[in-house]
């Protein structure tokens, strides 16, 4: 239930009460739905009405006081209008006040939760836009909640204090990857019932280090080559809109570059599930709950034995902390990910040929094993570093010298002449959509250290049986 109403009869014989509440629809949208309930007695009527509003009231884990952060440039520009328009008079017919701040520039709302933000007001901070601005929230609510902690965010080896106010998303960008992956949909009407309901969703975070230096935190992917690649063609051509994407998709699919350099993991060893099983994290996911706790208590204290090394030549190099299912491709890149297992599955991909990465690539938008190619290895890990060739330590090049002989001496010497026209040394890190600074990084998971409104994504059966889709 989101709220009840109470009214007189028209013509004065008695009252009625109107109920408005969630309704299943279908492909995972919710729907707010109403039935009335007449009664000729008004002291009846209003027992209702006074035990509906108590049973609410003492709802604990729904939120009374909002932060609410709108991008009005993300995506198609539409965020304050969906907000005004479609969830604000939802907050208010479920009787939640908030304090709405329109995002005047880059990092606004990051920069505002570190500082000025009074937290202690507010019940969760929901933001209006797309994956960006998902992302500018969980920098500045994780940041803060470490300062305020006491721990170091430059530290690799700190483990994170958990954020304790819930996170809502209203989807109102060009992707809405994240959103899509906790609820099933990008509807902005779901989301904000999610909210008013009071749902929570443990989600992971992956901090990302250069040299005991914090770069970023990531939800969902961190891609090197291929997919850093694109992105960073795709800035150049802002003027293009969203077909910039396809546009420099295409492009470095032909240029086809690889990349050389090493990866070394640590595996999560212990837990249930791995990234070709035929488990999907769904709502309630037991996976997520046994590994979760699982991790959480172990010690953060690893043995160099325990460490994984793989040295070659990649075309890409993925991290997914979910299945970064999409519209566009349904499944995702890593469509057995889990959303709060305390794990990250690493998938590289070795150099191959056009036609075979092709293959790979269309795995994404199929329903075939995503994984059951030769030059595919995929790895569920709670930590991994990567450090591509150039920044390789003196000794390490004269090892790849010494292996890879004559052929390796002059494609050094070729790489190291501008004019030549041969792949780049490095491709950068695609972070969430945003481009990293340093190539060489330190990637660790820290499990269930945020918490969103949602539930995430309900069993089909849920939303097809809609014979008696009312559940009040």
């Amino acid at each position: 239930i989101i709220s009840v109403r109470e009214e007189e009869e028209e013509n004065g014989s008695g009252q009625r009460d109107d109920v408005l509440y969630v309704e299943r629809s279908r492909q995972y949208r919710w729907r707010c739905a109403e039935v009335t309930f007449a009664c000729s007695d008004e002291a009846v009527c209003q027992h209702w009405v006074n035990n509906i509003r108590e049973l609410l009231a003492t709802n604990t884990s729904r939120p009374k006081h909002l932060l609410v952060y709108i991008n009005p440039y993300g995506g198609k520009r539409q965020g304050k209008r969906i907000y005004e328009q479609k969830v604000a008079p939802l907050f208010t017919l479920a009787g939640i006040s908030t304090s709405v701040i329109v995002t005047e520039y880059a990092n606004h709302a990051r920069d505002h939760l570190r500082t000025a933000a009074e937290l202690e007001k507010f019940d969760g901070v929901v933001c209006v836009g797309g994956d960006g601005m998902f992302s500018e929230i969980i920098h500045g609510l994780i940041w803060r909640t470490q300062i305020d902690c006491g721990v170091d965010p430059n530290c690799p080896e700190e483990a994170l204090s958990p954020c304790s106010l819930r996170i809502g998303i209203i989807p109102a960008g060009s992707t809405d990857c994240i959103c899509f992956a906790t609820v099933g949909t990008n509807d902005p009407v779901t989301s904000a019932l999610h909210i008013i309901v009071g749902d929570s969703q443990a989600l992971d975070v992956s901090s990302v280090h250069h040299n005991n230096m914090f770069l970023r935190y990531s939800v969902s992917l961190l891609g090197y080559g291929f997919y850093g690649d694109v992105l960073t063609d795709s800035e150049r051509k802002r003027w293009m809109g969203p077909a910039r994407y396809d546009f420099s998709g295409l492009k470095m699919f032909l240029t086809h570059h690889c990349y050389e350099g090493t990866v070394s993991y640590l595996p999560a060893g212990g837990i249930i599930g791995t990234p070709r099983d035929a488990t999907k994290c769904r709502s309630g996911c037991v996976i997520c709950q046994h590994n979760g706790q699982l991790l959480s208590e172990r010690t953060e204290k690893y043995e160099m034995d325990e460490w994984r090394t793989i040295r070659g030549k990649f075309l890409a190099i993925n991290a997914a902390s979910m299945s970064c299912a999409c519209p566009r491709s349904p499944k995702g890149l890593s469509p057995a990910a889990h959303l709060a297992d305390g794990t990250i599955d690493l998938i590289l991909v070795r150099k191959c040929s056009r036609f075979n990465f092709l293959r790979h690539l269309l795995r994404h938008t199929s329903k075939d094993d995503q994984f059951d190619l030769t030059f595919i290895e995929v790895h569920r890990v709670r930590r991994f570093r990567f450090t591509p060739r150039h920044c390789q330590s003196d000794s390490d090049l004269e090892l790849d010298l010494q292996e890879n002989g004559k052929r390796q001496i002059f494609s050094q010497i070729c790489k190291d002449h501008p004019a030549c026209g041969c792949a780049p040394a490095y491709s950068s890190w695609n972070c969430d959509g945003e481009i990293l600074t340093h190539t060489a990084i330190d990637v660790r998971v820290h499990c269930q250290l945020i918490k969103l409104f949602a539930r995430g994504i309900e069993e089909l059966p849920v939303f097809e049986d809609l014979t008696n889709p009312c559940a009040i």
